[in-house]
């Protein structure tokens, strides 16, 4: 969905292509001090986040997890091949550790969602693509959507698509006031505008659906309707183009 840089792609390939060992990022990936160490609410595993200067290309981050005693270690993004890599990163974990959900920018006013599965002391991708664009073609079959001004063939005909986690996941989002089993839902916030338009048309604010663990499907709880009906916004029709 959202554009991609060839040089930056080859040099993450190569970079990931190099021998990663069991015990961590190689030599020239260092890691990132300011980036909070999450750890998994069983105490078990532990996500850290590695960067390497690419000069001219910007940063590479890898984000890697490791076990209690740091014998083990596994990449969490190996094999990507996006320009998605190129920004820290936030992850939240499910309250049983068994999902893991990274936050991540990937360009300015820009970010996605990418969900990971456990396996033991690994996490692998548990979507085909990242999560934030399943979303998003989520959004674009309900029927508000139509009238929105967006070319599939074109990534940036809206302006900082986001596609963001709802806080709430390590309690089941109480403070929505459900009663959702524990460690089964994921309540994904979609955000984009329209600066720069001439013609004026709605954007969205934090519309809201609702993504199943369990079952790998999307839907939009009776609950949000009110919600979602405010995330519109519809501009002045005197707006000029700025």
């Amino acid at each position: 969905m959202f554009g991609r840089l060839p040089g930056l792609v080859l040099l993450f390939a190569l970079a990931l292509a190099a021998p990663a060992c069991a015990n961590g990022p190689g030599s020239e990936f260092k890691r990132v001090k300011d980036a909070k160490v999450i750890t998994s609410p069983d105490g078990k595993l532990r996500v850290e986040q590695y960067a390497r200067d690419m000069g001219d290309d910007g940063m590479l981050f890898q984000f890697w997890t490791f076990d209690r005693a740091r014998k083990n270690a596994f990449p969490l993004n190996e094999g990507e091949t996006t320009d998605q890599a190129g920004y820290q990163a936030g992850f939240r974990f499910s309250p049983d550790s068994q999902w893991l959900v990274r936050m991540q920018k990937i360009g300015s006013g820009t970010q996605t969602l990418h969900l990971y599965k456990r396996s033991g002391d690994r996490f692998a991708a548990a979507t085909d693509k990242p999560l934030g664009d399943a979303a998003w073609d989520y959004f674009f079959t309900q029927p508000a959507a139509k009238v929105v001004r967006y070319d599939p063939q074109d990534p940036y005909s809206l302006d900082h698509m986001q596609a963001g986690l709802i806080k709430g996941l390590e309690d089941n989002y109480a403070w929505l006031g459900q009663h959702w089993p524990d460690s089964r839902y994921l309540v994904i916030g979609l955000s984009f505008d329209i600066q720069g338009e001439d013609t004026p048309f709605p954007w969205v604010e934090d519309w809201r659906c609702l993504y199943d663990l369990k079952t790998g499907t999307f839907s939009i709880p009776e609950a949000f309707a009110e919600h979602n009906a405010k995330a519109w916004k519809t501009p002045d029709p005197d707006r000029k183009s700025r």
